[in-house]
């Protein structure tokens, strides 16, 4: 996806596995050289969203956390929710309309920012045993040459409900790392993990747009109340990365069929936030929570939006209130809503996924009448929206991993990692079968006119690849750690793979000794820039409240 230009420090969040409370980024290249979409996968799809391919890199074993929520809905229920849509269950403009909360939906009481040292609310983290750099030293004992180090390791440190939660993040500003976890966002160093600001919250945080602003600010969506029964994902609260300072904050429509408001999926392209579901969509200036539209053109809705570069909706259009949806792809203008150009796909096939914006990638998934050998579909756009190809590869082949499935909360549909692509080339994490009969990973290259192969690429033994983005000419990629059972322990770290494939560069190599710590942070969100990377876990559960307490959370490597 389009990225972010790299800031300070570690720069853009690179694409890392599932992501916690939303990913970070921003219109432009963020400071991990972040694309928008990546760093993890949306736990639940939006509302009318088909489902996903695998999500666990092939080839690696992801601990599940005990007692954890599934994250995902299953394929099936998937295309019944896609499904349902099409049917027309839900009348674009009929119904009534009402909002949650008042027209700022504020109580005159905004939450404030508190020092780091005196965290004492629910969900806000404890002062800890050891600092963030204590571990990196003594791991950082045992470092090889041509290793980078461990600059620090930043443990959970926070009290969960009893199936632990998801963070989303990270987000990056100024020098800072931010991220959002039950009724705490927290901002850390990224110079040595040290916490600079923690702002509690009212309620669960419940959603969260991949990237922030240019500028460093990101709005939050809330749960109305701490109660289970009748709360609702309704509350907007924008928060400033750089200091944690609590701006304006507001209630938002709902639709008139909302399943629990449970599936939100939120974006930000510029100074514009989007919010979408099925059967509303609504966009408010970030700057200062002016709402903007609420419409698309026709009879139609948009039903999830990306952010960055570009806006790209996933909109349903019914042609009579009773007709099943036709889905479209359009290109919007974020500040007034208006239609630059619209891709139509096959009747009955709908988005599922944008893989990037820049190209445009997606992901189509085929709800109406679903064929076993013709479920999905890889296509790539022109920048006009014409049709240019659709990868030539079989359905079960992509690795693609998306947060949907690790986290248990958030829906957007720009948090997909292991596709990156530039004008000319599409690097893919692929999965095949080994002789035990497990899956191991590859990497293929595909040419973006024809969506033919063109080569693949293996990774070092008991490792895997996720393609991040392309930077220079070359795709950057995350190459993970190796299992416990290899014969001899490897670091992970970022590589890079030219349009024409080829023996992989390193770029940066994580020392051996972190190997185990590494994996700890199960199906991370990967940054990368400037020479540093930085991983963070997307949901912390543990069997005890120590081992919760104690759960790696994020990790930065780099000199």
């Amino acid at each position: 996806m389009s990225q972010p230009p790299p800031q300070q420090g570690f720069g853009a969040p690179y694409e890392p596995q599932p992501g916690v409370y939303g990913d970070p980024g921003q219109a432009r290249p963020g400071p991990y050289g972040q694309q928008p979409g990546p760093y993890g996968q949306p736990p639940q799809p939006p509302y009318g969203y088909p489902p996903q391919p695998p999500t666990a890199p092939f080839g690696r074993d992801q601990p599940q956390p005990p007692n954890r929520p599934s994250g995902g809905r299953s394929r099936g229920r998937l295309i019944g929710l896609v499904a349902a849509v099409l049917a027309g269950v839900l009348v674009i403009g009929a119904g009534v309309w009402f909002a949650v909360g008042g027209d700022d939906g504020s109580d005159g009481k905004k939450p404030v920012a508190k020092e780091s040292a005196e965290p004492k609310q629910p969900g806000t983290e404890p002062d800890r045993k050891k600092t963030p750099a204590a571990e990196a030293a003594e791991i950082n004992k045992g470092r090889k040459e041509g290793e980078t180090k461990v600059r620090w390791i930043q443990k959970n440190g926070v009290d969960l409900p009893g199936r632990g939660a998801s963070a989303l993040g990270p987000w990056l500003s100024d020098g800072t790392v931010a991220k959002a976890m039950y009724r705490t966002v927290s901002g850390y160093s990224l110079e040595d993990g040290s916490r600079k600001w923690s702002l509690p919250l009212p309620a669960d945080v419940c959603a969260a747009p991949t990237l922030p602003t240019a500028d460093g600010k990101i709005v939050i969506g809330l749960r109305t109340s701490t109660s289970s029964e009748d709360s609702v994902c309704a509350k907007l609260q924008m928060i400033d990365l750089a200091t944690g300072e609590a701006g304006w904050s507001k209630a938002f429509p709902q639709a008139p069929t909302q399943d629990g408001l449970r599936n939100i999926v939120m974006a930000i392209s510029g100074d514009v936030l989007t919010i979408g579901r099925i059967g509303r969509t609504d966009a408010y200036r970030v700057s200062d929570g002016k709402h903007l539209w609420d419409k698309v053109t026709g009879p139609c809705y948009a039903y999830a939006m990306t952010g960055g570069a570009a806006m790209f909706a996933a909109v349903g259009c019914n042609k009579q209130p009773i007709d099943e949806a036709d889905g479209e792809v359009r290109r919007i203008d974020p500040v007034t809503g208006r239609t630059v150009w619209t891709y139509k796909p096959k009747e009955g096939w709908m988005v599922g996924q944008f893989y990037s914006v820049d190209p445009p990638v997606l992901l189509l998934q085929n709800v109406r009448d679903p064929d076993p050998q013709d479920e999905t579909q890889i296509v790539v756009l022109n920048t006009d929206g014409a049709f240019r190809s659709q990868l030539a590869v079989d359905e079960d082949r992509p690795a693609i991993q998306c947060t949907f499935t690790t986290r248990d909360l958030g829906a957007n549909f720009d948090t997909c990692t292991g596709l990156a692509a530039d004008a000319d080339t599409l690097y893919l994490a692929s999965r095949y079968p080994i002789a035990d009969g497990s899956m191991a990973g590859e990497v293929l290259g595909f040419d973006m006119s024809t969506g033919k192969e063109k080569w693949k690429v293996r990774p070092p033994a008991e490792q895997t690849l996720t393609p991040l983005r392309v930077e220079g000419g070359r795709a950057l990629m995350y190459l993970s750690p190796s299992k416990p059972k290899a014969k001899e322990a490897a670091g992970g770290g970022i590589v890079a793979l030219g349009p024409q494939g080829g023996a992989l560069e390193p770029v940066l190599r994580h020392p051996a000794s972190a190997a185990a710590a590494e994996r700890t942070v199960a199906g991370p969100l990967v940054l990368y820039a400037d020479g540093r990377s930085l991983l963070m876990r997307p949901h912390v559960s543990a069997y005890t409240d120590e081992e919760e307490l104690e759960t790696r959370t994020m990790i930065a490597f780099g000199d």
